[in-house]
């Protein structure tokens, strides 16, 4: 038997099973008998408890890939049935107490829409051990930080006001986990406060962009630890003499191709690419940015994504002789940054005008610092050819070569220049464009740069 859950489009879509709902009841029902019949044997959750129903769907692939313990499986139930059956953990649990009133041992939360029975860590370790305080210590660390629950960014503790015991708080339920349990999807995390990024993506092709050999060189051996780090640090065991992740610098003017390369490694590596949105992360508010952060690579741990940080000159920045508060907490942040990109377990890309911007203390940690310059002559006729329209004609007279030598454009400025010329012709119901049409997109674009012209 399944339990329904009900998407958005009102289809029904069966990925809970009864067999796990029947567990926790189960377990409810014999920890409070126990504690009101105060039965002096330890309650434990016998072997066998939980037979998984064999459907295959996200929770038991979740289940049978992480080798999960029927306790640990217990508390991953706990969080999630308040998703599935609001007002489950309520009727199980009043059935069973005698009379009315609260029962502080069990622990428990009402949210502030939500007025059904929440679950704390206190329900968990209730469920787990009773009053055994030994039992208690020990399944403790099922919300440590270093437990699967954790790095996994599946389950965590609701941070509580001080002083008060940590396992008062919320289980929260990471809400990826909760729409892969319930529906069976993951959805791509919409670009928030919480998550100050957003997926980018390119129609675009390796053959489309024209870059010179040396960073076509570096951006192969990029590919390269892409594609061949599981292989390294796994099977060949360095996974204790390197750190997990990947860092680059990549760096030119404006133009020169540093997002479409990063969409282009996510495109032809399978990997999603997120781009930071640096407005939403960095905050004048003491403590806020690290805050920001925090979120972005919590969300972003073992994702297998891209971090792609643009203009990334306004995080990474130098860092300055403190003179004041200001300058006191801003290195802090740059210190707090150096320590969680060391940490993070997948690629960060990093993408600056000016090499020299950035501080030290990041460009020594970096793997490899990949330049980007401007096109030279002969890459500039490429991109000129390869960015023309294949059905457009170009007028007698029209020279692209000269005109790809005599005007420095980066790759994007050659690219507007057509955009401008195209719509121009169009305009004048013509499918030829001709020098004066391109010089005048020129010009524009040289204006626009302040360049003299």
């Amino acid at each position: 038997m399944i339990a329904k859950v009900q998407d958005t489009a009102g289809a029904t879509t069966g990925v809970i099973a009864e067999e796990y709902l029947s567990f926790l009841k189960r377990i409810i029902a014999s920890r409070l008998q126990a504690t009101f019949a105060k039965d002096p044997a330890v309650f434990t959750i016998p072997n066998g408890s939980l037979h998984l129903p064999g459907d295959n769907q996200p929770l038991e692939q979740f289940i049978r890939q992480h080798k999960l313990s029927q306790e640990q499986i217990l508390v991953l139930l706990l969080a999630l049935v308040p998703h599935i059956d609001p007002s489950f953990l309520d009727t199980y649990i009043k059935a069973h107490i005698p009379g009315d009133g609260d029962f502080p041992v069990i622990g428990g939360s009402r949210g502030r829409n939500f007025r059904g029975f929440l679950p704390t860590g206190e329900t968990a370790l209730f469920l787990l051990a009773g009053n055994d305080r030994e039992a208690r210590l020990f399944y403790q660390q099922v919300f440590s930080n270093d437990h699967l629950f954790a790095r996994l960014n599946v389950l965590w503790l609701e941070h509580v006001p001080a002083g008060e015991p940590r396992l008062s708080g919320k289980i929260i339920l990471s809400e990826e986990y909760i729409e892969w349990f319930t529906t069976g999807r993951l959805s791509y995390p919409a670009l928030s406060m919480e998550f100050p990024a957003q997926r980018i993506t390119t129609p675009m092709d390796w053959g489309d962009i024209v870059l010179n050999e040396t960073t076509i060189q570096h951006i192969t051996e990029l590919e390269n630890w892409i594609n061949y780090h599981p292989t390294l640090m796994k099977q060949w065991g360095m996974h204790k003499k390197f750190k997990p992740g990947y860092r680059v610098l990549f760096y030119g003017p404006p133009g020169t191709g540093k997002t479409l390369t990063a969409s282009l490694l996510g495109k032809y590596t399978g990997k999603d690419v997120f781009k930071i949105d640096l407005s939403m992360v960095i905050s004048k508010y003491i403590g806020e940015t690290e805050k920001n952060l925090s979120q972005l690579f919590a969300k972003a741990e073992n994702k297998d994504w891209i971090l792609f940080f643009d203009e990334a000159d306004a995080l990474f920045s130098k860092r300055t002789n403190v003179k004041d508060a200001h300058d006191k907490y801003a290195n802090q942040e740059a210190a707090y940054l150096l320590q969680r990109i060391e940490n993070f377990n997948g690629l960060v890309i990093l993408a600056t005008n000016f090499k020299n911007n950035i501080d030290e203390a990041f460009t020594r940690r970096f793997h490899s610092i990949i330049q980007f310059p401007p096109p030279n002559a002969a890459e500039r006729l490429q991109i000129w050819s390869k960015g023309l329209p294949p059905n457009i004609k170009l007028a007698a007279g029209t020279d692209l070569a000269s005109i790809a030598k005599k005007y420095e454009l980066t790759g994007s400025g050659i690219m507007n220049v057509i955009h401008y010329s195209c719509l121009q012709a169009l305009a004048q119901q013509s499918e030829e464009l001709t020098n004066d049409l391109l010089i005048a997109g020129i010009r524009k674009e040289y204006l626009k740069e302040g360049k003299i012209w």
